[in-house]
């Protein structure tokens, strides 16, 4: 292990940045504690450096962002099919520095039951606040969490959509710092809206956050979909930011869940098989 960081941690791949804003030249990053320096081509070509490595770092190009590597993972990037449909909008929203444990960024993802008292009369509203069951399950040959069957009250599902409805989510998180959602989608009832964060931890408690979206949606400006996404996140950001412990708790015993954490309880546990403590605190004090 590399100064401490499990196993598990280091042998993902890490978005470090859109491809489309990496300048021509050398530029600087960070990855789970180490400095990095991007050296970018005038025709394109890229190569990573880590800090005290003698050799660039493996890189992959996929879903527009240029992904790197500490470790040696055993596998390649996870599939999104969605990501190769040529109808759908890509929409790419930036990054955004958040001062939280990448892992506590997922697990926020994962919630619903915040929708209508962070992201009120948007994603949520009361007196709809109840969270009705759903399934969770660590799918176990694609080592995956997923949680399917979601649905919650929404005055605003998406930008384009017009009135409430009851929306349908689909949950699955990929590897430790990345996950996607899966969502109604206002303008094609038997498709699916697919909403990806991508999570860089530069360090234990400060990360950044890639949102990124596939969607079916004529109507709306790229620009307009970016803010949307960008204000949603945004709220989630002060919530985060003022979470303690920074860490997120892996002892069962520190926080107590309830119906509506069935996907956390989940995350969590698949976080402990692993074996993953970047960003999570094993302790029940």
């Amino acid at each position: 292990m590399q100064d401490g960081i499990d196993k598990a941690s280091l042998d993902q791949w890490y978005v470090l940045d859109t491809e489309t804003v990496i300048p021509v030249g050398v530029s600087g990053n960070r990855l789970l504690g180490t400095d990095l320096t991007v050296v970018k081509q005038a025709d394109g070509g890229i190569e990573v450096f880590a800090e005290g490595r003698p050799h660039a770092l493996p890189i992959r190009h996929r879903f527009g962002f240029l992904w790197a590597t500490l470790g040696q993972p055993e596998r390649e990037i996870f599939p999104l099919p969605e990501a190769d449909e040529p109808d759908r909008r890509y929409v790419p929203c930036g990054v955004v520095t958040v001062k939280a444990s990448g892992l506590r960024i997922v697990e926020n993802f994962l919630d619903m039951a915040h929708f209508p008292f962070v992201h009120t009369d948007v994603l949520g509203a009361e007196p709809h606040t109840e969270v009705e069951s759903y399934d969770v399950e660590i799918r176990r040959e694609e080592d995956e969490v997923w949680a399917t069957n979601c649905t919650f009250f929404q005055p605003q599902a998406a930008l384009s959509a017009q009135d409430g409805i009851a929306t349908q989510y689909m949950y699955r998180v990929m590897t430790p710092f990345t996950t996607i959602l899966y969502k109604t989608c206002p303008n094609a009832a038997n498709r699916w809206d697919v909403i990806g964060l991508f999570v860089q931890p530069l360090d234990p408690g400060r990360c950044r956050a890639h949102p990124i979206m596939y969607l079916i949606d004529d109507v709306s400006t790229t620009t307009e979909l970016i803010h949307f996404q960008q204000m949603i996140f945004l709220q989630d950001r002060i919530i985060l930011e003022n979470q303690r412990p920074v860490l997120l708790p892996l002892e069962p015993r520190k926080e107590i869940p309830t119906r509506a954490d069935a996907s956390s309880i989940a995350y969590r546990r698949w976080l402990k098989e692993k074996g993953v403590t970047y960003g999570a605190t094993t302790t029940a004090n």
